[in-house]
């Protein structure tokens, strides 16, 4: 792979998914991509790019995207954010929304689909009075081959031992075969849809709560500011957002403030006149 082409596929990609790639990363690129470009029948990462830039098939664009994404997951990933979740953030939406008794949330960039499991299970698990509310989860990603993971809610032995406590695994998951299937009763609670964090949000609507943990790492500046202002109109006034351990709103965006009464980095969506009549 040549300079040329290295430049070409970081715009490629910045325009299609965000993912912003500098020049330490041409390692990702070779060992992510010349397995496609093989399995395409084409001879190395080159001839990828001479077909990307020929051709407008949105199959070889799709597969493209999501071998590039990363979708790193685990059950309840992060202690911090959970123990927030737990102690903070749920009581205070409950109490917030007990005359209209239900909660919206958002998990971006969902990957297979663990982060809203092990939310849903967490509810389960210490909010007992939330079974005769309308609980929905909406999670999302750009990576359709992981939303199907996630939607049918299998996995492995390993990824079940990674994070998931065995009385969770036990009393939320029934085993089939050498894999796990977590409970119908959660599956059915979330609303998949792939979803382009580059995109409007405009068909998402209002949320309580959004977790977005551990995608914005991989955008530069100008795409975080766009999508702090996109967030900010999703979120119900003061709701929250949790963001990864190594993710910020700090010089990027004034519409959020951190809540210092959390451990991990959730941030609080600042009343903002007229923000409802902005386009998302």
């Amino acid at each position: 792979m040549n300079s040329s082409d290295f430049e070409y596929l970081s715009r490629w990609l910045r325009e299609r998914s965000g993912l912003t790639l500098t020049a330490s990363k041409e390692y990702l690129i070779k060992s992510r991509l010349l397995p496609l470009a093989q399995s395409e029948g084409l001879a190395d990462i080159s001839a990828l790019v001479a077909e990307l830039r020929r051709s407008s098939s949105t199959v070889l664009a799709t597969a493209v995207v999501e071998a590039m994404t990363t979708n790193e997951s685990l059950f309840f990933r992060d202690k911090k954010p959970f123990d927030d979740l737990k102690e903070t953030l749920i009581p205070e939406i409950i109490e917030a929304r007990k005359t209209q008794r239900r909660i919206r949330i958002w998990c971006a960039a969902c990957s297979t689909g663990q982060e809203p499991y092990s939310l849903l299970m967490l509810l389960a698990e210490n909010f007992p009075q939330l079974q005769s509310w309308q609980i929905d989860v909406v999670a999302t990603d750009l990576d359709t081959k992981a939303l199907e993971r996630a939607k049918s809610g299998l996995y492995s032995q390993m990824e079940v031992q990674r994070g998931l406590p065995i009385q969770l695994l036990l009393k939320h998951f029934r085993q089939v075969e050498t894999n796990w299937q977590i409970a119908e009763s959660l599956r059915k609670q979330v609303t998949w849809k792939q979803w382009n964090l580059l995109d409007s949000f405009a068909g998402l609507g209002q949320f309580d709560l959004i977790l977005c943990r551990n995608v914005l790492i991989y955008f530069d500046e100008d795409l975080k500011r766009e999508i702090f202002q996109k967030l900010a109109r999703c979120l119900r006034d003061h709701g929250p957002l949790i963001l990864g351990s190594a993710e910020t709103v700090i010089g990027l965006s004034s519409q959020f403030t951190r809540d210092l009464n959390c451990k991990s980095s959730v941030y609080r969506c600042e009343p903002q006149p007229g923000l409802l009549q902005t386009p998302l």
